[in-house]
């Protein structure tokens, strides 16, 4: 009954037993009390207590609790274990938490050690004190201080707490001023906080502050003389492994068929104007405006498929959130479209002297803009899901999405309206 009232409290009450008596006090819980309170356990002892959860269990509680809280908890297992732990997974889950457990090469994630001792601002430095006499094989000068959900408060060293008295709590004596990096981080990046603040750990945290691991002194020095190595190397002409100077015959390979793709969508905008040829044949004004329905709704697809890329990148969110990313962008690209549509009837309104022609490319850009917004969410988060690089081939699938829909809306409902616009 506590655990359900107070999962909070009672994670952290519990979090100083032995991870036996963890284990035992969990396992009584159900599933719904589970949930709260596993997921306010501190993420050092949770990673200790995975492997003793049975896997029926371990299914049903990592399908309920947030994908990149698992994530955190299944990297700091050793490799094998985490993948046994993933295999039990339906795909599609297991899949988006091993993409969330890996980064790219020479970044501060992909550097970073994820088994970080942890503390919350409550925990006492007699509670401290305790759990770092357990803890072997782990090098600690820091005493890093996170919230019940993960947030990166700050730390506190080592010998600040050696010295303070046992009932003294860490919120009393943390720093918060300490820096912390991305980790999407580049290297070069690392190197250089490295050279001006003369650091011995970095803490590194994603996009939401979550901490996700440390890179400790021994990998800055790595990470610093690989660098300078490759300066040296570079100013000789070895050069870096930069991608701009990628072989000729690897772009081409990479780049040619989704030209080759682009150039049947363009075929593909080009049959939908070829159907209301006659209606352009009897107002050529159309044929004016045309550029300015599709440009508006591929630059409203572009906005949304720049934040996408960039939200899946830098892992703000996973493909399975896909609709609440579109359901911002239909919104955004209504209200927009709403605004543009008005200026932009007036502007028709004058040019053509057409009441009926300025309602058209009003109603049309509102919807060609909504469906921008729409596709240019979720076209990168399809690619996600099938394995491709949505970088490379969004834009391809999103222009030819707002041509085809800007063209078809406009002359389309011109051709509905053409006793209004006077075309006989």
């Amino acid at each position: 009954k506590y655990f359900q009232m107070f999962p909070d409290e009672g994670a952290n009450l519990i979090e100083n037993f032995s991870i036996e008596e963890i284990y035992g006090y969990l396992k009584t819980l159900p599933l719904s009390s589970l949930i709260p309170v596993f997921s306010s356990i501190n993420p050092d002892v949770a990673a200790e207590v995975i492997p003793k959860i049975d896997d029926e269990n371990l299914t049903q509680l990592f399908s309920e609790i947030d994908s990149a809280l698992a994530a955190r908890l299944l990297a700091r297992l050793e490799k094998e274990k985490a993948i046994k732990k993933l295999a039990l997974l339906p795909p599609g889950l297991s899949k988006q938490i091993e993409e969330l457990m890996e980064y790219p090469p020479d970044t501060a994630g992909y550097l970073m050690d994820v088994k970080v001792t942890t503390f919350h601002p409550q925990n006492n430095v007699g509670e401290v004190l305790k759990r770092l006499r357990n803890i072997k094989n782990r090098s600690i000068l820091n005493i890093f201080v996170i919230d019940l959900d993960g947030n990166f408060l700050g730390s506190v060293p080592l010998q600040i707490v050696a010295v303070s008295e046992p009932k003294e709590q860490l919120k009393d004596l943390i720093q918060t001023d300490i820096l912390r990096i991305d980790a999407f981080a580049p290297r070069e990046e690392i190197v250089d906080l490295l050279e001006e603040k003369k650091l011995f750990s970095l803490p590194v945290v994603d996009v939401n502050n979550k901490l996700l691991g440390i890179i400790r002194h021994n990998k800055l020095m790595e990470t610093a003389a690989a660098d300078a190595s490759e300066d040296a190397l570079a100013m000789f002409g070895a050069g870096r492994d930069e991608r701009a100077l990628s072989k000729v015959s690897f772009a081409i390979r990479k780049r040619l068929p989704w030209l080759e793709i682009n150039l049947v969508t363009a075929f593909l905008a080009a049959s939908v104007v070829g159907m209301f040829e006659d209606t352009i044949a009897k107002l050529t004004v159309l044929a004016v405006f045309l550029p300015v329905v599709a440009g508006q709704s591929g630059n409203t697809g572009s906005q949304a498929l720049a934040v996408t890329i960039r939200g899946l990148a830098l892992r703000e969110f996973n493909t399975s959130q896909w609709f609440k990313v579109a359901r911002k962008e239909i919104g955004v690209g209504f209200v927009n479209g709403v605004i543009v549509s008005f200026t932009t009837s007036i502007v028709v309104f004058f040019w053509a002297s057409s009441i009926g022609l300025a309602i058209v490319i009003a109603v049309s850009m509102i919807f060609s803009m909504v469906i921008a917004g729409f596709s240019g969410a979720v076209i990168p988060i399809i690619l996600k899901s099938l394995g491709q690089d949505p970088a490379q081939s969004s834009s391809i699938i999103l222009t030819t999405v707002t041509d085809v829909v800007g063209f078809l809306s406009f002359l389309g409902l011109a051709t509905i309206m053409s006793s209004f616009l006077g075309i006989v």
